[in-house]
Protein backbone atom coordinates (compact mmCIF):
# COMPACT_ATOMS: atom_id res chain seq x y z
CA UNK A 1 0.00 0.00 0.00
CA UNK A 2 1.77 3.33 -1.10
CA UNK A 3 1.98 5.90 1.27
CA UNK A 4 -0.47 8.70 2.17
CA UNK A 5 0.43 11.99 1.31
CA UNK A 6 1.42 14.60 3.24
CA UNK A 7 -1.93 17.27 2.85
CA UNK A 8 -4.07 13.90 3.40
CA UNK A 9 -2.39 13.52 6.87
CA UNK A 10 -2.62 17.04 8.11
CA UNK A 11 -5.87 17.31 7.11
CA UNK A 12 -6.56 13.64 8.85
CA UNK A 13 -5.03 15.40 12.03
CA UNK A 14 -7.19 18.25 11.68
CA UNK A 15 -10.28 16.60 11.55
CA UNK A 16 -9.28 14.69 14.65
CA UNK A 17 -8.81 18.02 16.51
CA UNK A 18 -12.03 19.11 15.17
CA UNK A 19 -14.25 16.12 15.71
CA UNK A 20 -13.26 14.27 18.61
CA UNK A 21 -12.26 16.72 21.93
CA UNK A 22 -15.95 18.26 20.68
CA UNK A 23 -17.69 15.01 20.72
CA UNK A 24 -16.10 14.15 23.75
CA UNK A 25 -16.88 17.50 25.78
CA UNK A 26 -20.70 16.76 24.24
CA UNK A 27 -20.70 13.39 25.73
CA UNK A 28 -18.96 13.78 29.03
CA UNK A 29 -21.36 17.21 29.43
CA UNK A 30 -24.41 14.87 29.29
CA UNK A 31 -23.04 12.05 31.53
CA UNK A 32 -22.05 14.79 34.36
CA UNK A 33 -25.51 16.09 34.05
CA UNK A 34 -27.23 12.36 34.67
CA UNK A 35 -24.46 11.41 37.23
CA UNK A 36 -25.28 14.93 38.84
CA UNK A 37 -28.45 15.56 38.69
CA UNK A 38 -30.33 12.23 38.90
CA UNK A 39 -27.74 10.46 40.88
CA UNK A 40 -26.35 12.81 42.54
CA UNK A 41 -22.49 11.86 42.27
CA UNK A 42 -19.84 13.52 40.67
CA UNK A 43 -17.81 12.76 37.56
CA UNK A 44 -14.99 11.83 39.76
CA UNK A 45 -17.17 9.02 41.56
CA UNK A 46 -18.75 8.06 37.97
CA UNK A 47 -15.15 7.20 36.90
CA UNK A 48 -14.44 5.47 40.33
CA UNK A 49 -17.48 3.27 40.14
CA UNK A 50 -16.61 2.86 36.37
CA UNK A 51 -13.22 1.55 36.67
CA UNK A 52 -14.13 -0.84 39.70
CA UNK A 53 -16.69 -2.22 37.28
CA UNK A 54 -14.26 -3.00 34.97
CA UNK A 55 -11.48 -4.54 37.29
CA UNK A 56 -10.32 -2.16 39.18
CA UNK A 57 -9.21 -3.32 42.79
CA UNK A 58 -7.39 -1.30 44.79
CA UNK A 59 -7.00 2.59 45.81
CA UNK A 60 -3.38 3.03 44.41
CA UNK A 61 -4.71 1.91 40.87
CA UNK A 62 -7.72 4.16 40.74
CA UNK A 63 -5.37 6.70 42.40
CA UNK A 64 -2.63 5.92 39.36
CA UNK A 65 -5.83 6.08 36.58
CA UNK A 66 -6.81 8.72 37.74
CA UNK A 67 -3.69 10.85 38.48
CA UNK A 68 -5.18 11.90 41.79
CA UNK A 69 -3.53 11.37 44.98
CA UNK A 70 -4.11 8.90 47.22
CA UNK A 71 -6.00 10.62 49.98
CA UNK A 72 -8.46 12.31 46.82
CA UNK A 73 -9.14 8.71 46.08
CA UNK A 74 -9.73 7.38 49.68
CA UNK A 75 -12.49 10.44 50.46
CA UNK A 76 -14.15 10.02 47.00
CA UNK A 77 -14.62 5.96 47.72
CA UNK A 78 -15.28 6.34 51.69
CA UNK A 79 -18.10 8.75 50.08
CA UNK A 80 -19.33 5.88 47.80
CA UNK A 81 -18.96 3.22 50.65
CA UNK A 82 -20.98 5.36 52.74
CA UNK A 83 -23.72 5.71 50.16
CA UNK A 84 -23.80 2.19 49.53
CA UNK A 85 -22.30 1.89 45.97
CA UNK A 86 -19.00 0.13 46.91
CA UNK A 87 -17.90 -2.23 49.07
CA UNK A 88 -14.83 -2.43 50.84
CA UNK A 89 -13.34 -5.99 52.28
CA UNK A 90 -9.45 -6.69 53.07
CA UNK A 91 -7.53 -8.79 50.69
CA UNK A 92 -7.44 -12.58 51.43
CA UNK A 93 -4.25 -12.84 49.71
CA UNK A 94 -2.17 -9.64 51.16
CA UNK A 95 -3.68 -8.37 54.42
CA UNK A 96 -2.22 -4.80 54.09
CA UNK A 97 -4.59 -4.92 50.61
CA UNK A 98 -8.16 -3.18 50.63
CA UNK A 99 -10.00 -4.81 47.74
CA UNK A 100 -12.88 -2.51 46.43
CA UNK A 101 -16.16 -3.76 44.68
CA UNK A 102 -19.49 -2.64 43.40
CA UNK A 103 -22.60 -3.06 45.10
CA UNK A 104 -25.67 -4.02 44.09
CA UNK A 105 -26.39 -0.65 44.25
CA UNK A 106 -23.73 0.24 42.71
CA UNK A 107 -23.95 -1.92 39.74
CA UNK A 108 -27.69 -0.81 39.41
CA UNK A 109 -26.61 3.12 39.56
CA UNK A 110 -24.08 2.53 36.88
CA UNK A 111 -26.13 0.51 34.20
CA UNK A 112 -28.77 3.69 34.52
CA UNK A 113 -25.87 5.82 33.33
CA UNK A 114 -25.34 3.72 30.72
CA UNK A 115 -28.62 2.94 29.92
CA UNK A 116 -29.89 6.74 30.01
CA UNK A 117 -26.48 7.85 27.93
CA UNK A 118 -26.62 4.92 25.34
CA UNK A 119 -30.57 5.85 24.85
CA UNK A 120 -29.54 9.75 24.31
CA UNK A 121 -26.70 8.61 21.61
CA UNK A 122 -29.52 6.34 19.71
CA UNK A 123 -31.71 9.22 19.65
CA UNK A 124 -28.57 11.53 18.18
CA UNK A 125 -27.73 8.51 15.71
CA UNK A 126 -30.61 7.71 14.65
CA UNK A 127 -31.27 10.44 11.96
CA UNK A 128 -27.76 9.20 10.28
CA UNK A 129 -28.52 6.64 7.48
CA UNK A 130 -26.86 2.87 7.79
CA UNK A 131 -23.79 3.75 5.65
CA UNK A 132 -22.98 6.70 7.46
CA UNK A 133 -22.82 4.39 10.89
CA UNK A 134 -21.15 1.65 9.33
CA UNK A 135 -18.97 4.81 7.87
CA UNK A 136 -18.29 6.07 11.44
CA UNK A 137 -17.67 2.11 13.63
CA UNK A 138 -15.25 1.75 10.54
CA UNK A 139 -13.53 5.00 11.27
CA UNK A 140 -13.13 4.97 14.89
CA UNK A 141 -11.61 1.34 14.66
CA UNK A 142 -9.34 2.71 11.90
CA UNK A 143 -8.64 5.47 14.60
CA UNK A 144 -7.70 3.17 17.80
CA UNK A 145 -5.96 1.13 15.47
CA UNK A 146 -3.73 4.18 14.28
CA UNK A 147 -3.36 5.80 17.40
CA UNK A 148 -3.13 3.55 20.55
CA UNK A 149 -0.71 1.36 21.41
CA UNK A 150 -0.61 -2.41 20.75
Amino acid sequence: MPAPSSKLVLRTIDSFWESVPPVWHTVRARVRALAAEEFEISVEQFHILRHIHRGTRSMSELAALGRVSRPAISQAVETLVRRGLVRRRQSRTDRRTVELTLTPGGTALLDAIFRQTRGWMRVRLATSSDQDLRTMIAAMGLLREALCEA
